[in-house]
């Protein structure tokens, strides 16, 4: 009789970095889960959450592979919801192929799919959206501030403020609703409305309050983009070099040797930097050079802060092309100052009072002078730009959440702004405004959003 084939829904992978190691840890995750202990060890009876140092054998020969430790986490209390099992074993590449290979033996397991295991969590509501973002976000920093921020949005960070300010609104829709459909009842108290109105002014202040973040969380997980810019010869790709601590771009006393945007990442006092080098702003009829002018524009018109590189030997030493992209968010570093010692302080108190910028530092990019005196300020410039919005409890570090945040403080303020007449609209706009909060957690349409997210783990998370 023919048998169609059943997915298996045991899952396994390896959990730790791939390459050899000290210690690898394998996961196991689904109904099938325990066939592991029963199958692969001598263990008759095992504890949940205890740890057991046993030999690790081959279901069907019987051979030692290993021998390693044995941990059992039946479901609901484990990672993923289910029963599971990991393993950890010695990390060498002959030893984890072996358990991988002997897992595969045993009926009904197969091999984990990328992010699987994360999105069986989030399936059996051990994990929401925002969660698994700070998770995925967690696996990815580089810095320490990146560590820390995405540790706090795996720990509800965003997640609990969220559905505390979906309540509410359900609360509130619920009494418009009540005050709809029994209106003429006189067991209706007088001024609900007035305390709902009231209520959902107040939420509206507070969400539009941790909006006006400066976009904080976002710069922090993305990194923060400072983009050079300056006249050709300036010293820009010197500087960059010095600051990489390598040859990141090519330096050349030939004008317009850099063509396009190169970028280099840095770690700053735990804050990661993206500092670009972008080609001399000046006039041209070269193409090429016309291209790369036109995207070094385009780069320090998005990035998050300027610094315009000048060199004191030039006359002028501002051109008027480089003048038209200082404001006074840029800062200013006059280069080659060793060539004209005894007129820098001159210079710089010119520059100054025809930019008006915030800063203006002065250095030689080919001796390093002046370099780290620049980076200490530039660390506390980022700190007293970002830490105040980081210490809020409430951070938005994806495009996501802050358009759903937006959504959500547009249907509040339509609700607000209609007449009492139009309570049946006005209800309407509630829903959306709570759905609009749902979306942040995972609760209302995420299916687009979970395909994406998921391609960021490891086979083993």
């Amino acid at each position: 009789m023919f048998k169609p084939w059943v997915r298996p829904e045991t899952i396994y992978a390896l959990s730790s970095a791939q390459g050899k190691a000290g210690v690898a840890v394998i996961r196991v995750s689904g109904k099938s889960a325990q066939q592991v202990v029963e199958s692969m060890t001598t263990l008759k009876t095992i504890q949940p959450r205890t740890a057991y140092f046993k030999h690790i054998r081959h279901p069907v020969t019987k051979d030692t592979i290993d021998r390693g430790l044995v941990l059992w986490f039946p479901a609901p209390r484990s990672f993923t919801g289910e029963d599971s099992v990991e393993l950890q074993i010695h990390g060498g590449n002959a030893v984890v192929r072996g358990v991988l290979d002997a897992l595969h033996q045993l009926e009904d397991f197969r091999m984990a799919e990328q992010g699987e295991f994360a999105k069986r969590a989030f399936e059996n509501d051990k994990l929401d959206l925002t969660e698994l973002e700070g998770l995925a976000d967690l696996l990815n920093a580089e810095t320490e501030v990146q560590r820390k921020l995405a540790l706090r949005q795996a720990e509800g960070g965003l997640r609990k403020p969220s559905e505390q300010w979906r309540e509410m609104i359900l609360k509130c829709m619920a009494t418009t609703e009540a005050i709809i459909d029994f209106g003429e009842d006189e067991n209706i108290e007088e001024g609900l409305m007035d305390e709902v109105f009231m209520q959902m002014n107040t939420l509206r202040d507070s969400i539009n309050k941790h909006l006006n973040d400066s976009h904080a969380g976002e710069i922090v997980r993305n990194g923060l983009h400072v983009t050079i810019a300056g006249p050709p010869n300036a010293g820009k790709s010197t500087f960059l070099n010095k600051l990489a601590k390598r040859e990141a771009a090519i330096v050349s006393d030939i004008p317009g040797t850099t063509r396009d945007v190169v970028e280099v990442t840095m770690n700053l006092g735990g804050y990661p930097v993206i500092v670009c080098d972008t080609a001399g702003l000046r006039e041209s009829e070269d193409r090429i050079e016309m291209e790369g002018i036109k995207r070094a524009k385009a780069r320090i018109q998005s990035s998050d802060m300027k610094i315009c590189i000048l060199s004191v030997d030039k006359d002028p030493i501002l051109d008027p092309i480089v003048k038209q992209v200082i404001d006074s968010d840029t800062y200013i570093i006059l280069n080659k100052e060793d060539m004209l010692p005894d007129k820098i302080k001159e210079i710089c108190q010119s520059i100054q009072q025809e930019t008006g910028v915030k800063k203006i530092w002065t250095m030689s990019c080919s001796t390093g002078h002046g370099v780290d005196l620049f980076l200490n300020d530039l660390v506390t410039i980022i700190k007293d730009r970002l830490d105040d919005s980081l210490a809020n409890p409430v951070l938005i570090t994806q495009a996501r959440h802050r358009e759903h945040l937006e959504d959500c403080v547009l249907h509040l303020t339509s609700f607000l702004d209609m007449p009492l007449e139009d309570i049946v609209l006005s209800a309407e706009e509630l829903r959306l405004a709570a759905n609009a909060l749902g979306k942040i957690t995972g609760r209302i349409n995420v299916e687009d959003v979970l395909d994406v997210l998921f391609s960021q783990f490891c086979i083993g998370k």
